[in-house]
């Protein structure tokens, strides 16, 4: 840990924060002058390199192990962020997620355990981190609860049936939320495009280079979404749009807006 200048600032939890939306998320929020806790369920030496650049963008850290299905260790990761931070928790960030390999086309070939997975991981993940963070999110003045969804939550896409599932369950979870805990705490969800990066490369594999740059051309802003366009627009929430709540924040450069 490092720290940081005398001064309140500003305490984030970024679940599933070891690698990809999750990393450029956190050290955003170091960057914009929040204190990160980095969440991760099975690479801590990926967690420890989210550390190294939170706390070079200016963050005091923790960095926690923790299975979002696993009550217990929910539990557990959300004390450690209070004992680590005094009690302060002012941002909830539920990006912890996962997949499977089954496209959507054979969805038949999807086994119950695989099935069950993703939903215990991206839903019951969300709502129990969401479910003990609360009395800590309640102590602010104002606080936020933003969950990474997709587009493919709102429309359809190559991702395997049970993550789209997911990710529609968590945008309506979003809106619920943001009715139980207003007016102080603000909820709203991001939903990426298709994204530069590995979780593309998985879902189009040898296609890859060729879907993506016709997206790109596709695209309004002629190109597709970043990590880094992602935790920006986390930011953006977290830090401003006061009076939003309840929202999904698409972010595609326009794709959504004009096919």
């Amino acid at each position: 840990m490092i720290i940081n200048s005398p001064g309140p600032r500003k305490v984030a939890l970024v679940t599933g924060s070891a690698s990809g939306i999750g990393r450029s998320i956190a050290v955003a929020l170091g960057v914009a002058g929040f204190d990160v806790a980095i969440n991760y369920s099975r690479s801590e030496a990926a967690a420890r390199e989210t550390e190294r650049l939170a706390q070079q963008a200016g963050a005091r850290t923790v960095v926690l192990k923790a299975d979002v299905s696993r009550e217990d260790e929910v539990v557990a990761m959300i004390e450690s962020v209070d004992r680590t931070f005094g009690g302060r928790l002012d941002l909830l960030v539920n990006n912890a997620g996962t997949t499977t390999d089954v496209p959507p086309a054979q969805f038949d070939q999807l086994t119950v355990e695989e099935f069950d997975r993703v939903l215990a991981v991206n839903v019951r993940g969300t709502f129990l981190v969401t479910k003990h963070a609360a009395r800590l999110l309640r102590g602010m003045d104002e606080a936020d609860v933003i969950n990474t969804a997709s587009i493919v939550g709102l429309r359809p896409g190559p991702q395997p049936l049970p993550y789209s599932a997911s990710k529609a369950a968590i945008i309506s979870m979003t809106q619920t939320l943001a009715g139980a805990l207003g007016p102080k705490i603000r909820v709203n969800a991001l939903a990426p495009g298709w994204m530069e990066g590995d979780w593309m490369q998985k879902a189009l594999g040898s296609n890859y280079d060729r879907l993506m740059e016709r997206r790109a051309n596709a695209t309004p802003l002629k190109r597709c979404a970043t990590a880094d366009d992602v935790g920006a627009t986390a930011v953006a929430i977290a830090t401003s749009m006061r009076f939003m709540t309840g929202q999904t924040f698409i972010v595609d450069g326009g794709y959504s807006a004009v096919t």
